[in-house]
């Protein structure tokens, strides 16, 4: 058969100008003004998904409506074959069918916005019933078909119930039922405002069921009820934390109300109580989350959404004796004509490669394998798209169904190889596509290097279900090496903590270690790698209104009980603005005791905040001779269908490790023998040894160093820095991927020497603030010439006052010896960083 070759020359076609990017790349729905999306995007907006994400019963319960790719579906229960009724523009989700059976509604995302969409299932026209820039979901038609309940965020900004009449094929006389009051109580990632979420009616029409979170201090909320004619007469049904995700429905009979919720387990399963809310009882179980349960029309049967398979499936339950069935379609009839492409990815030897991949066809739309775990990023260049990048792993050849027509092809496998982008009029004749990703590693004489993502949340409350092994296969994908699963709580649960071990797993190519992240909001996030004995519990402190509200136990003392078992240790996502002693606010971030206390091995200097930020402070500790060693990690929630970016995003690159042999990995993290990147390759050698080496050398010695450059993303700056300045620009080629040069630097006092590459301009293939690479640093060591830095000492020295300030005011401590032993450590760093600041 012919195939179409598509080679690396390719790789620039599709990118926009720097200027355009720079200026249009925005947060996704970010007219939502709750200030952390990181979490209610993916645990409570519609995601495009590869699989079924929610569905709906005929009036008559015969036949399904469901969301999947996309677009919506129509199937009849006895049916093979599924029926695509919607094509976009724009995702299509949450369709609820109406009363006579003859039109649905749903939502439609287009313009980085979601509006209310009506079909008429006869004639198939659309007729929108909202439009703009605001956020419209979950519409719920009332039983006598004649009204609409749904969520909407563009007055406010804010997650808040409305109902309105239909007249016709338009929205009257629309009144918000449940709008937020804003609390002045504490609310740990929430708004400060209600939000109100999960609208369903009540048999009769005369009250709406709902979930909301007046006053809660943790989590999403409870269940609550509201007459629709006295919303002053709103009452709590059930007192759970939720997780956006319960989705309460009363059933027909008006008795019994289902949701979904992990109420003291670890997964989302279906629960049911009585009208009151009294007494709830599981009716499903299992390892995995059960997803938008609805009701049969005569309460005969349940239809949801699972992750048992790790993707998603549409299931049909009998609610008396449990039979289940996935409602797959055998045969899947589209709208409009659709092809079949066969895709290779490999590199020039013809190696197949498992590799990142997005195709977007020319109707604007993302499209994934019919079993691809789709992700998508969290900003949108709304200058030229009108959603969302979407991508998904390819395990080396995968099959996908695309529209006829135009296709742009994007593939990338780690940093190690040249990604392709490219544009195609059609699909090819052949319908065969073959992408070949030329590799492009740093000089031999750098060394030997194996990447890792210090930092991975692989199940954390996504709409997916990832097993190690699936977690292991999007890390090849992404040509990592090492990923390091932190075990952490989300609210009340701990997903993975099932999983936690003290040995490694390997899964053709890719280890994978068991870690842990601690929780302290307070003193910072920890990361806990390589624990030879136990989890540490609790997980967390310092969480407000809780029996855990005290700051004790202080990072410090975690990371000697961590040390304890053998752990490397450090401070994740720490810092995305400078931290500034002198200004107004609570700064309590603990980073500077535990260095000076020599508890903190590693600062993710490449991780979810921002690079340059983070390095500044780095380069003070270095400054004052502290070893505190450069480390990266993504943050990435792998079963999330929306995240900041995918596994191995933000890595470390560690040489002369073996990935089996914890010692080796824990002596090259703790002795900074690499670099850490979110994109470039970065080559180091001063006087022939790598960055974690220490060099003796003479006073007015010239330097011998010899570096490199490598990325698959243009590099706009390559830097060498010296003692935290600049002492050389490298040029590097037309393109920005690729430099070498040797220098010679003289140096007249101790210090350290890195390289670090930055461009920041945003790039589609870095789904991160900026693309940045740094080494560690190489130290230098001239006898008689120490390097002192008490501007440095007297900022930590301020810094640390203002710990103490905050830390002694509290009131919340179980015991004073509580205070007194964290007052006690901040006292001692202080000690040390005094006589520095004398130096």
């Amino acid at each position: 058969m012919g195939r179409a070759m598509v080679g690396i020359l390719g790789m620039l076609v599709l990118l926009p100008t720097a200027a355009a990017q720079e200026a249009t790349r925005v947060p996704v729905l970010a007219q939502v003004a709750h200030p952390h999306n990181y979490y209610w995007r993916e645990m409570y907006m519609p995601q495009l998904t590869a699989g079924p994400s929610a569905g709906t019963f005929s009036p008559d319960g015969a036949s399904v409506i469901y969301s999947m790719q996309g677009s919506l579906w129509r199937q009849a229960l006895d049916a093979a074959a599924a029926e695509e009724i919607t094509a976009g523009p724009g995702y299509d989700f949450q369709p609820d069918w109406s009363p006579d059976g003859r039109r649905v509604v749903f939502a439609r995302q287009q313009h980085n916005a979601l509006n209310l969409i009506l079909l008429d299932l006869e004639s198939g026209e659309e007729t929108a019933l909202t439009s703009g820039g605001g956020v419209h979901l979950e519409p719920r038609w009332s039983p006598e078909g004649h009204r609409l309940a749904y969520v909407r965020t563009d007055a406010d900004g804010y997650f808040g119930i409305y109902l309105a009449n239909l007249r016709g094929n338009a929205i009257a006389e629309e009144r918000p039922l449940v709008a937020g009051n804003v609390s002045e109580k504490y609310r740990y990632y929430y708004s400060a405002a209600d939000h109100a979420i999960n609208p369903s009616w009540s048999a009769d029409g005369k009250s709406i069921l709902y979930v909301t979170n007046p006053e809660v201090a943790w989590g999403s909320g409870g269940i609550w009820e509201v007459p629709v004619d006295q919303p002053q007469q709103a009452r709590q049904l059930i007192n759970e934390e939720t997780t956006w995700a319960a989705r309460p429905q009363l059933a027909h009979d008006g008795k019994r109300l289902l949701y979904s919720s992990y109420r003291g387990r670890q997964w989302h399963q279906l629960w049911i109580t009585n009208r009151d809310g009294e007494y709830p009882l599981p009716i499903t179980f299992g390892d995995h989350d059960l997803w938008q349960p609805r009701w049969s029309p005569d309460d005969r049967q349940l239809l949801y959404v699972s992750n048992a398979s790790g993707g998603l499936e549409l299931m049909l339950h009998s609610f008396v004796g449990g039979a289940t069935r996935v409602l797959n379609p055998e045969v899947r009839n589209y709208k409009r004509p659709m092809r079949t492409l066969q895709l290779q990815v490999s590199n020039e030897r013809g190696q197949v490669l498992p590799a990142r991949v997005s195709l977007l066809a020319a109707d604007g739309r993302h499209y994934a394998p019919d079993n691809a775990l789709v992700h998508g990023d969290d900003y949108v260049d709304s200058a030229t798209a009108e959603h969302e990048n979407h991508y998904f792993h390819c395990p080396g050849e995968c099959t996908v169904t695309v529209p006829e027509g135009p296709l742009q092809v994007f593939a990338m496998h780690g940093f190690e190889h040249r990604l392709v982008q490219q544009s195609l009029d059609s699909v090819p004749a052949a319908d065969r596509l073959e992408l070949v990703l030329a590799a492009q590693p740093l000089p031999e004489r750098f060394g030997s290097y194996h990447s890792a993502d210090l930092h991975v949340h692989m199940n954390y409350g996504g709409v997916y279900r990832q097993t190690t092994a699936s977690m292991a296969a999007g890390a090849r994908a992404e040509n990592l090496d090492i990923v390091y699963n932190l075990i952490v709580n989300k609210e009340e649960r701990i997903p993975d903590i099932a999983l936690f071990r003290t040995d490694h797993e390997s899964f053709d190519g890719v280890t994978v270690y068991q870690a842990q992240e601690y929780h302290s909001s307070y003193w910072g996030h920890l990361g806990l790698l390589h624990l030879d004995s136990h989890f540490l519990t609790p997980d967390f402190s310092s969480y407000w209104h809780t029996g855990l509200a005290s700051a004790y136990p202080s990072n410090t003392l975690i990371q000697e009980l961590a040390r304890a078992q053998g752990a490397v240790t450090g401070y994740v996502h720490p810092f995305d603005g400078i931290p500034d002693p002198a200004a107004e606010g609570k700064l309590t971030h603990a980073l500077p005791v535990d260095v000076a206390l020599g508890k903190t091995d590693y600062l993710e200097v490449v991780s979810f905040a921002n690079h340059e930020n983070t390095a500044d402070v780095w380069y003070r500790f270095l400054n004052l001779g502290f070893p505190l060693t450069a480390g990266a990690g993504t943050d990435a929630m792998t079963n999330y269908a929306s995240l900041r970016g995918p596994i191995g995003l933000n890595r470390i690159f560690l040489e002369g490790v073996q990935p089996d042999r914890p010692e080796t990995l824990k002596a090259a993290i703790k002795g900074g023998r690499g670099f850490v990147s979110n994109g470039p390759l970065l080559g180091l050698l001063v006087n022939g040894e790598g960055p974690g080496s220490r060099l003796k050398v003479a006073s007015g010695a010239s330097l011998k160093v010899d570096l490199a450059l490598r990325s698959a993303m243009p590099v706009a700056q390559l830097e060498l820095v010296y003692n935290g300045n600049v002492v050389a620009t490298v040029a590097v080629d037309d393109n920005g991927l690729a430099a070498e040069q040797l220098l010679q630097v003289p140096v007249d006092s101790s210090g350290w020497m890195l390289l670090r590459a930055v461009n920041k301009t945003a790039h589609p293939a870095v789904q991160d603030l900026y693309t940045y690479a740094t080494t560690n640093p190489v130290w230098i060591d001239i006898p008689g010439a120490p390097r002192r830095a008490p501007e440095d000492a007297a900022y930590f020295l301020a810094w640390l006052d203002r710990i103490a300030e905050h830390a002694s005011a509290r009131e919340d401590y179980n015991h004073d010896w509580e205070r007194e032993e964290i007052l006690d450590e901040i006292r001692r760093a202080r000690l040390i960083y005094k006589e520095l600041s004398e130096q």
